[in-house]
């Protein structure tokens, strides 16, 4: 269970930290998945379906920079999301009607793994309201050096802050960011982060000889129901399921306006859309 003085953290800042949540044995036996499932897996051929390899490697390069939804595909990462101790948590946060939302694994290989601009991840997915967030699991030890988290506190408070260039979703915020704000969450392996969806976040690329890797997941309250923005939700929503409390009928309403993100063109992750954004900027 979080304490007291992370609940309200998180409702302050937008996030907090949970070092230890998983025990040593607990971190290895995923990175033993994690090294099954990345076997054999080459740039030039690999399941496109289940996995994002780093481009910045030639076609037989094994570096994967992302594994998708790994609650969907793999029982020991589903038996994770679906965990006393963790539903126990994300309870604390957003009550007792839960929905489990995604899943990725992002591995930021030594020297080489993407940098993640700064976004919000609720205007990706809009949702009747904003109790959502994510938990983010650090599987290596993580400093400034091998690209751990970076977020900016208290601005899940206020309005979403602009992802578009000329009316189209950018996937990174586009309007300035004052990175003096900016707190590098370092931690341990086995440390959890609960942080909201609004809390503008980003990740540096790995300078360093020690990986980075981070599992992902992320949860809502039952009534909070996403708007349908078509195929991408159609996408999102395969992998939702009720993972505590019953399923509500209906749809809690923040008050006031939410940006309805236009997507230049579908996708396979964030990495992939910011790399379009930031090569229309360069042309």
């Amino acid at each position: 269970m979080l304490n007291g003085q992370q609940v309200q953290q998180y409702k302050d800042e937008g996030y907090t930290v949970y070092p230890g949540i998983l025990g040593a044995s607990e971190v290895a036996a995923i990175l033993q998945e994690v090294d099954s499932i990345s076997a054999r897996a080459t740039r030039a051929n690999h399941d496109a379906s289940r996995m994002e390899m780093e481009p910045n490697q030639g076609p037989e390069g094994t570096m994967v920079r992302r594994i998708y939804e790994p609650c969907t595909y793999y029982p020991l990462f589903r038996a994770l999301s679906e965990s006393k101790e963790l539903l126990d948590c994300v309870e604390q946060l957003l009550g007792p009607n839960l929905d489990f939302h995604y899943s990725k694994l992002n591995m930021k290989p030594p020297s080489i793994g993407s940098v993640v601009e700064w976004h919000q991840d609720l205007v990706y997915y809009p949702l009747t309201n904003r109790d959502s967030l994510a938990v983010l699991f650090y599987l290596d030890d993580a400093d400034s050096r091998n690209g751990c988290l970076r977020v900016i506190p208290k601005r899940h408070l206020g309005a979403p802050l602009d992802h578009t260039l000329n009316g189209i979703f950018q996937g990174r915020v586009t309007e300035a960011v004052d990175e003096a704000e900016a707190i590098a969450l370092e931690g341990g392996s086995g440390t959890a982060i609960f942080m909201h969806g609004l809390t503008p976040h980003a990740s540096a690329p790995n300078t360093s000889p020690k990986p980075r890797k981070t599992l992902i997941l992320s949860y809502r309250a039952t009534d909070a129901f996403p708007i349908y923005l078509g195929e991408s939700t159609d996408d999102s929503e395969s992998n939702a399921r009720l993972v505590r409390g019953e399923r509500l009928r209906s749809a809690r309403l923040t008050s006031g306006a939410f940006p309805i993100p236009k997507f230049p063109q579908k996708t396979k992750s964030l990495y992939e859309l910011q790399e379009i954004s930031r090569s229309q900027v360069v042309s």
